[in-house]
């Protein structure tokens, strides 16, 4: 019998940007759209617990993608609000679903874990050896409780549960809202709007010199399905494309896909954030079979698109 077959399953953040694709992907696999719980935070905050035991029951396989994000100046502005939201959620929900006997958690983690200075590119053998950067060090910790917790659990209560270590996502459907979107977002808004609005300059945040690596939304899809049929062990697994590129780079790519021809100004007043990301995104494919297979160029293009489309509706 296949893996998905007369199963239930949860997806918290099922109706959001990586969620949607994830449900999906579940539905290509042969899950039926009735077994695939899709809790609303609206309706179910999970940040009290009596919605994750209600959100729970009845569950084979949760998948936890439900979270509070944003960009540098989003967790410069609320890092209480992210440690806890993020902390509460996750750790109540992996308690409800140990209790409701629960076959499998798969815990989404983030990058912003890993140390400010991890040595490139980063290994998960790594993920301990420091503070993480400062801006986004209470995400990040927030969500790396649930790598303690999953392996805490699996220890005393043999619960299957997996943590995954994804980069930085992108991707039609991504948050353009500037206040509080990731970095091609915001540059994808910034310089398509100033096409349309006839601008010749440009504000970037920071300097440009930090770099990142980046994962196209589906490519992310697939691999938390991957890791959901075919991983079972306790180590974190990283989630990523395998390159890097400064966002100097990154802003010169982008504005010569949306046609943008102006200047580009950089506010170094505004911080870089983490120095460097990159990743070893070796064990993944080793232990389930996953490679990223949407290039940067091609998926910014398409994410381009999308955003236009979406505006001249």
């Amino acid at each position: 019998m296949s893996f998905w077959e007369n199963k239930k399953f949860l997806v918290t953040g099922g109706a959001g940007f990586l969620g949607s694709y994830v449900v999906e992907k579940l539905i290509d696999r042969g899950v039926k759209e009735e077994d695939i719980r899709v809790p609303r935070s609206r309706g179910m905050d999970l940040r009290i617990m009596d919605n994750c035991v209600k959100a729970v029951h009845d569950i084979d396989v949760v998948i936890h993608l439900a979270a509070r994000v944003g960009g540098i100046g989003f967790n410069r502005s609320y890092p209480g609000i992210l440690f806890y939201d993020n902390a509460i959620m996750g750790i109540q929900l992996m308690e409800a679903a140990r209790r409701e006997n629960v076959e499998k958690f798969v815990a989404i983690g983030t990058v912003c874990a890993y140390p400010k200075f991890t040595p490139i590119p980063f290994n998960e053998n790594d993920l301990w050896n420091g503070y993480p950067e400062e801006t986004n060090a209470p995400y990040g910790l927030a969500k790396k409780m649930l790598l303690v917790q999953s392996q805490s659990y699996r220890i005393q209560y043999n619960f299957n549960s997996i943590y995954l270590l994804p980069v930085n996502l992108y991707g039609p459907g991504d948050n353009f809202d500037l206040e509080s979107s990731h970095v091609i977002p915001a540059l994808i808004r910034k310089f398509v709007e100033a096409v349309d609005m006839g601008k010749g300059e440009v504000n970037v945040w920071g300097t440009g010199s930090a770099s990142r690596e980046f994962l196209y939304v589906k490519d992310a899809a697939e691999a938390i399905v991957l890791a959901t049929e075919n991983y079972n062990k306790p180590d974190p697994i990283n989630i990523g494309a395998g390159f890097e590129i400064s966002i100097k780079d990154l802003a010169e790519l982008i504005a010569k896909l949306a046609g943008y021809k102006g200047n580009i100004v950089w506010d170094e007043t505004k911080p870089d954030g983490q120095p460097r990301r990159c990743l070893v995104i070796s064990k993944a494919e080793k232990e389930f079979g996953f490679r990223a297979k949407v290039d940067l160029s091609e998926g910014l293009e398409d994410t381009i698109k999308w955003y236009r489309d979406k505006n001249d509706k």
